[in-house]
């Protein structure tokens, strides 16, 4: 079995259920909890046969490094870095509200996420507001957040996918993030992160066996043998689906539950982990 890569990303873990987020809990050690309650059992897993890496929003890195402290197998990552970096003897820091690379990699971070729908999203909305086009403009700067993580010795799980206007040509759109957006990459400290945009979210049908198959095969074809996790949700309901395919190499957990208390729930994700690792091991 190659290598597989099991992510978490916890977006907004930061913010209180009242407040609008989907922490139920206390939000200033909530990191700290989850890490202690996942860690014996994701330690128990060889660290040469599957990675763990949980990305966490910025005021909450701290609790979870703490928490992880030099565990093989399990990684703490951010949620982006800026697309320009400080450096001694030039720019000490004139990046208020953004998270430069050097700043995580001081913190201890080991990875981050580029090129999440939300974050092509957001820059899509800046670049088409000051009337330019959007695609080549985006690549080009998730691109540059690509090489500042890598300069700082950061991993980068890399997202790519195709909206739902996108469908008819998504092999020309997903071939074209890859390519623009990793130009230059080490692309060792590359994973693939698929999202079929044009499926996530309530009363959309998410995408098959069969379709996430061939976007698994076209980014193989393009990078070579880069890990491909599918980035549209690794869930209870299609973990052993998705471990069924030799092409995808693990997934990104958001939620484990997405009604009723809605939220990340340590017990189910553990048990998401064991449905697609032990299909896996079926699979070989």
């Amino acid at each position: 079995m190659r290598r597989q890569h099991i992510f978490v990303n916890f977006k907004r873990f930061d913010v209180p259920h009242t407040l609008g987020g989907v922490n139920r809990g206390q939000v200033r050690d909530w990191a700290s909890s989850i890490v202690a309650q996942c860690l014996p059992t994701l330690s128990g897993y060889d660290s040469q046969a599957v990675r763990f890496a949980m990305y966490f929003p910025e005021s909450q890195l701290f609790g979870a490094l703490d928490a992880v402290a030099s565990s093989p197998v399990l990684e703490v990552g951010c949620q982006g870095v800026h697309h320009a970096d400080v450096s001694v003897g030039g720019n000490f820091g004139a990046f208020t509200t953004l998270r430069p690379a050097a700043a995580m990699a001081a913190m201890g971070v080991k990875s981050t996420i580029i090129g999440h729908c939300e974050e092509r999203n957001d820059k899509r909305y800046l670049v088409e507001l000051a009337g330019g086009e959007a695609s080549p403009l985006v690549d080009r700067i998730l691109n540059d957040e690509v090489l500042c993580a890598h300069e700082r010795g950061l991993s980068v799980l890399f997202c790519v996918g195709e909206r739902a206007e996108e469908v008819e040509r998504w092999d020309e759109v997903i071939r074209t993030q890859l390519q623009e957006g990793l130009k230059g990459a080490d692309l060792d400290r590359v994973t693939i992160a698929y999202e079929p945009v044009w499926s996530i979210g309530p009363g959309r049908t998410p995408a098959g066996k069969d379709y996430i198959t061939k976007v698994a095969r076209l980014v193989k074809r393009t990078l070579g043998d880069v890990p491909v996790v599918y980035g549209g949700g690794l869930k209870e309901e299609n973990a052993e689906m998705l471990a069924s395919i030799d092409e995808i190499d693990g997934g990104l957990v958001a939620l484990t539950r997405f009604s009723g208390e809605i939220g990340f729930y340590s017990d189910e994700f553990l048990n998401i982990v064991r449905l697609y690792l032990g299909r896996k091991a079926k699979e070989d």
